[in-house]
């Protein structure tokens, strides 16, 4: 395991693991809620798949929080429906590698790193995917000092996070694979299917042992980008994450993961803080769905997400304006200039869904006048 040198969305108080994991900005999961997946462990006494560190079952407990019998309470990591939980987990427990698929801002990322915390114990096994993503990064490269000296060798190897992962049968993950370019995508087909990456330059090959399995994520916004092929995509059981279906459980999270950020950068809780992440969050669904909450008015979406994410980072954006340049108390002038840099992304088309937004919705409702007014003075 690497040391931690550092959320999504859905997330929740980290503030539980070591002394170490609580110095840096941004622990990994198991290393921040090491005392949880402790307390799991012990309390776990069901049927666990080859090197898995919990059974399923505990797995799932650990992404969507409950209580133990010894009293401990496990944190939600993921506000979602219970299935869906199951179905990951349940895939990770065959031999079909899972693809977690949605649109920006569905946690997507959150959930492959505490799934993979959750049964291998380590979640650094990644390859974050972009366009310059090399085919070295899913198979293997070469120390090229070693190369030139000696020439091919297990010793001038250098292995991917997948192939360590197949090796020590754990958990990989792939972050953005539609990001990645189509050939070195179909890298994965032999791993995938076949269990085993060969190395010709050695004549060898490294075979999968039991308990590795693979998690990828993908944006489904980026159809078109570098799409999967066939081939590659029956290698998945693909699970959808969903947007929170409700106001509430889109506040819900928003609250736990702005809480854990504040926390992690030294930011004093905001009082009744509640009431402008309310309004953020209904801001973010109305212009998202094209229609007020209520069902009454149609309203022009722009061109951006408006994830939960986004949300996240405009209330603790908010949060630390407070802190430092006002006095404690989150107000609507704290996230209005938040909301306007999400809303507009496009300067010309957006600019226009925000003022009609503002004029025609804001402006009328009841309790909104200071919303309303804090938007107004940074869209002028």
């Amino acid at each position: 395991m690497t040391v931690p040198v550092n959320t999504a969305v859905n997330g929740s108080n980290g503030s539980n693991g070591s002394n170490g994991a609580a110095e840096v900005l941004r622990p990994h999961a198991e290393d921040a809620f090491a005392d949880e997946l402790k307390a799991l462990a012990a309390a776990d006494d069901r049927p666990r798949p080859a090197r898995w560190r919990l059974s399923p079952w505990a797995v799932a407990t650990y992404l969507l929080g409950g209580t133990l019998p010894d009293g401990t309470v496990i944190t939600p990591k993921y506000v979602g429906p219970r299935r869906i939980v199951e179905v990951a987990v349940t895939t990770l427990a065959t031999d079909r590698a899972l693809l977690l698929l949605g649109v920006p801002g569905t946690a997507k990322t959150w959930v492959s790193e505490h799934l993979a915390a959750a049964v291998s114990g380590d979640s650094t096994l990644l390859v974050q995917g972009t366009a310059g993503t090399p085919e070295e990064a899913i198979r293997y490269g070469w120390n090229y000092a070693q190369l030139l000296a000696h020439g091919p060798s297990r010793d001038a190897l250098v292995p991917s996070p997948v192939m360590r992962a197949m090796a020590e049968g754990m958990t990989a993950r792939v972050e953005e694979l539609t990001r990645i370019p189509a050939d070195v995508q179909d890298t994965l087909i032999t791993i995938l299917s076949e269990k085993t990456l060969p190395i010709p330059e050695l004549g060898q090959e490294v075979q999968a042992v039991r308990g590795f399995n693979l998690i990828a994520t993908a944006n489904d916004r980026d159809r078109g980008v570098n799409e999967l092929s066939s081939a590659l995509r029956r290698r998945f059981n693909t699970v959808v994450l969903p947007l929170p279906e409700s106001v509430e459980a889109e506040v819900d999270i928003v609250s736990r993961r702005v809480d854990q950020l504040g926390r992690s950068l030294d930011l004093p809780a905001a009082p009744d803080g509640i009431d402008e992440i309310r309004r953020v969050v209904t801001v973010f669904r109305e212009l998202r769905d094209g229609v007020t909450a209520d069902g009454r008015t149609k309203v022009k979406s722009p061109s951006g997400t408006l994830s939960t994410a986004e949300a996240i980072s405009v209330v603790t954006n908010g949060l630390a304006l407070s802190a430092h340049f006002g006095d404690g108390v989150l107000r609507p002038s704290d996230v209005a200039a938040g909301i306007l840099g999400a809303v507009v992304r496009d300067p010309a088309a957006d600019r226009v869904v925000w003022q009609e937004y503002l004029e025609a919705v804001v402006r009328e409702r009841d309790g909104w006048q200071d919303f309303y007014r804090a938007c107004r003075e940074v869209s002028a």
